[in-house]
């Protein structure tokens, strides 16, 4: 029998923020993993704890108690350079407002994760040029910000998520500043990204709608997950 690879496991997590006499628990013996190309969905109300999650899976913060597996590595033991080194490789991250530099051109966009290892600015550009062709945007590389759409942003910012071969997406709100045939498009875009290059996506949203092209759901309420929906 060949055992799943899971690009991400969350053991027993916990987040506890002290200030002063008050303590706040934000996360509560969080318990999750996802396989390899798997596309999942993080919903639930404001305050339940979707965005203190995504900042330990992104490396940004690190729980309290329990660990965290991205490709089979523990992130929590890890100082603040190994760490950064970690997210320039492993990560990629795609947000509502773009987060795109406005005085480069798209292919600049799409190489900036690149600009802090050893690839050559040669290879730089092919990856860049090749990703940014394969999302339907071979015709618009020398274009800043200002002059795509909504939805061609968010593709550039797609493929500089995916430039550094990631083995994980982090995805917050990625349709929330999309009209929704823009955003449909940039759903089905991420699921066939999942698959084709067998990358883990983890989508945080409030738009229940979208979570239909997701291979699982993961409903999260008070700190704790109170239910997962597997759908694929």
């Amino acid at each position: 029998m060949i055992m799943p690879h899971y690009s991400v496991q969350v053991r027993d997590i916990e987040k506890i923020y002290h200030s002063g006499d008050i303590t706040v628990t934000a996360l509560e013996s969080v318990s999750f993993s996802l396989r390899e190309g798997e596309f999942a969905a993080i919903v639930g109300p404001s305050g339940s704890g979707k965005s203190t999650l995504m900042n330990i899976l992104g490396t940004i913060d690190k729980p309290t108690n329990g660990e965290v597996y991205i490709d089979g590595v523990p992130i929590s033991k890890m100082n603040g350079n190994q760490l950064a080194e970690f997210r320039n490789k492993k990560l990629g991250f795609i947000f509502q407002a773009y987060n795109l530099i406005a005085g480069l051109d798209a292919e600049k966009n799409a190489e900036l994760p690149l600009m802090a290892s050893p690839v050559s600015s040669d290879e730089r550009k092919e990856r860049a040029d090749r990703l940014l062709g394969s999302l339907g945007l071979a015709a618009r590389l020398k274009l800043k910000p200002t002059q795509l759409s909504g939805g061609e942003q968010q593709r550039v910012a797609i493929a500089r998520a995916l430039v550094n071969n990631p083995a994980l997406i982090l995805a917050d709100e990625p349709t929330g500043n999309l009209d929704t045939k823009s955003g449909d498009e940039v759903i089905k875009l991420l699921r066939q990204v999942s698959k084709d290059r067998k990358v883990t996506i983890v989508m945080v949203t409030h738009n229940l709608d979208i979570t239909k092209y997701c291979d699982r759901i993961i409903h999260i309420r008070d700190g704790r997950i109170e239910k997962q929906e597997v759908l694929k």
